[in-house]
């Protein structure tokens, strides 16, 4: 009898030390992991989750290398999101950011732009993290021209900006880096550069730096229409995002709302359940028949960047009805300029 007791005992103190370390993990993990994390921390708005892709880095042109696959359908569903912010007051001004650097900021910016002229808006691409850009090197542009050198006045924007893929997308790079980056981007110089974009463009992508370590990002979402905030799964903590998007709200900054990137499948976007993205891929793939930038680190050739491209095939002509191009016409950069 005294066995069986024992027994029932060790069974009850197993299932509550089970139990009670269960119970700790949770309350001490405080990583953001789901959308439900976030919105402990804010009622902005999880307007994309964006799958996990270790190679990623490798191949951050998702929507050229993999334009049928799960993760590109969840920036079509970004874009379409996007479009439908605030219809009334639609901003054509972006930052999109992060709290921490790792996040897939740069990644989240360059794809979305891609798929934005993919539907045929008129998209201005600028780098403005002007710590570690990376924008150049991704999509294979030169990118020692750039934001500092139009802002400094060595050169106007038409001599800077790099046209890329279908011809809807321009490319600002950073240029040289410069010791002064938070006053250039807060200057005068940077406020009129935007208007000059926006006037010109249907949408304006900015990428920043990411919030926590510098002030940059917040200075100009305050000046933009607002601010994509990139919240990268098991890469940072509930309250990093709160201080990240405190920052923001600090400065009087629109937060339009938060892109959870690097998510498990089961967690990502819902294409991924009813394998419809993998269909796409297979028998009724449509040819993508516009010639895009070559493999990071290639600069593109005098050939790709004369502007006698073929039209792009809409890949999801469902979400084509969003930013309609603007009758006023953009002078197309310098011929010369690689």
């Amino acid at each position: 009898m005294s066995g069986a007791l024992n027994l029932e005992l060790g069974t009850l103190v197993g299932l509550a030390l089970g139990f009670g370390l269960a119970l700790l993990r949770e309350v001490l993990d405080t990583k953001v992991r789901s959308e439900a994390d976030v919105q402990k921390v804010t009622d902005a708005s999880v307007i994309a989750r964006i799958g996990y892709d270790d190679d990623a880095p490798q191949h951050p042109l998702i929507m050229q290398n993999s334009p049928h696959s799960h993760r590109s359908e969840a920036f079509r569903r970004l874009r379409t999101n996007l479009q439908f912010l605030d219809i009334a007051d639609r901003p054509k001004t972006i930052v999109v950011t992060s709290s921490l650097p790792g996040e897939g900021k740069t990644t989240t910016a360059i794809n979305l732009a891609i798929t934005l002229a993919d539907a045929g808006s008129r998209v201005a691409l600028v780098d403005a993290d002007l710590h570690r850009p990376s924008i150049a090197d991704y999509m294979g542009l030169e990118g020692e021209v750039g934001l500092t050198t139009v802002l400094i006045g060595q050169a106007d924007l038409q001599d800077a900006i790099q046209p890329w893929g279908n011809g809807n997308l321009h490319v600002l790079p950073s240029g040289q880096v410069l010791p002064n980056p938070s006053e250039l981007l807060g200057s005068r110089s940077m406020a009129n550069l935007l208007e000059q974009l926006a006037s010109q463009y249907d949408i304006v992508l900015i990428d920043t730096p990411p919030l926590l370590p510098v002030t940059d990002a917040a200075i100009l979402a305050k000046m933009t229409g607002g601010a994509l905030v990139v919240a990268g799964a098991d890469a940072l903590h509930r309250q990093q995002l709160t201080d990240g998007l405190g920052s923001l709200e600090d400065v009087g900054a629109r937060v339009l709302g938060v892109v959870l990137n690097r998510l498990k499948d089961k967690q990502s976007d819902a294409y991924s359940y009813y394998g419809y993205a993998a269909a796409r891929g297979t028998g009724t793939k449509r040819n993508r028949t516009h010639t895009r930038a070559a493999a990071p680190g290639t600069k593109q050739q005098h050939a790709t960047r004369s502007g006698t491209r073929p039209s792009p095939s809409r890949s999801d002509p469902s979400d084509d009805a969003g930013i309609g191009p603007q009758p006023v016409p953009v002078s197309s950069p310098h011929e010369d300029n690689p």
